[in-house]
């Protein structure tokens, strides 16, 4: 049986810190990778994974339909829409480049799974800086994208509510309560028949949707609206048994392999 191929795009960031110690001071830079409890829960899988950091995905993300067909499912994760729209062609010598938002509409379109997953550049993110709203990225998820700072910030946690049917292949051996997780992005769900939320914020909280699956032409899509990993999404998550399986749910039923 042929692998699920994957390609997760984001999750990477660049720190700079200034130390003072007494009168001197120095800076430092550190680089930081945000998937990899993701990575290593499908090693070994039959999902094979390929992983594009934010600042490669500027111009590594393919600009065409059959680079982009290479895979199965294609997730967005903590990257802003500009990553895809300001490729240094246009950026920096006012050149034209294919549009890749509509791409991945397009491609989704065609039969490709796309995940966005949440963080502060999901949706429309932190300070409304993510940007997703009235793209053509959002035509294709389940969910609308907020015209502003869109961030759930839940400290004191909460642990969702499932709302889908235990049956559903996404849901399909998880077992008992989940993990609490502390945050997520507002988003709206779309009302069309396809869209099915399989898990919310719980009532006191708002009920917000945090699972969201649908369907845009011949592919399948999935809003998940809290994080993959530290720190909307704790290590006590990553730990729990339920993680792996559900990630490895998600891509198949994205893939159409479910």
């Amino acid at each position: 049986m042929a692998k699920t191929k994957a390609l997760l795009v984001g999750e990477s960031w660049v720190s700079s810190a200034t130390h003072y110690k007494g009168f001197d001071q120095f800076g430092s830079v550190t680089f930081h990778l945000g998937a990899e409890p993701l990575v290593q829960a499908l090693k070994g899988s039959d999902i094979e994974l390929d992983y594009l950091p934010a600042h490669e995905a500027v111009d590594k993300l393919p600009f065409t339909m059959e680079g982009l067909s290479t895979y199965d499912v294609i997730i967005l994760s903590d990257i802003g829409a500009n990553s895809l729209l300001l490729h240094p062609d246009v950026w920096l010598h006012g050149k034209t480049v294919p549009n890749r938002l509509k791409l991945l509409r397009d491609w989704t379109n065609a039969g490709g799974g796309l995940i966005m997953i949440g963080g502060y550049f999901s949706f429309q993110g932190i300070d409304g800086k993510a940007r997703w709203h009235r793209t053509a990225v959002e035509d294709a998820l389940p969910v609308t994208c907020l015209p502003y700072d869109d961030r759930l910030e839940i400290p004191e946690g909460f642990r969702p509510s499932i709302t889908g049917p235990k049956a559903h292949p996404i849901l399909a051996g998880i077992e008992g309560e989940w993990p609490v997780l502390l945050g997520a992005n507002e988003v709206i769900v779309k009302d069309r028949a396809d869209v099915e939320v399989l898990a919310t914020l719980p009532a006191e909280r708002g009920g917000y949707p945090l699972l969201v699956t649908g369907q845009y032409g011949r592919g399948r899509t999935v809003a998940w609206t809290s994080d993959i990993g530290p720190h909307w999404l704790p290590t006590t998550f990553v730990e729990w048994p339920g993680y792996a399986r559900l990630w490895k749910n998600v891509l198949s039923w994205a893939s159409n392999a479910a």
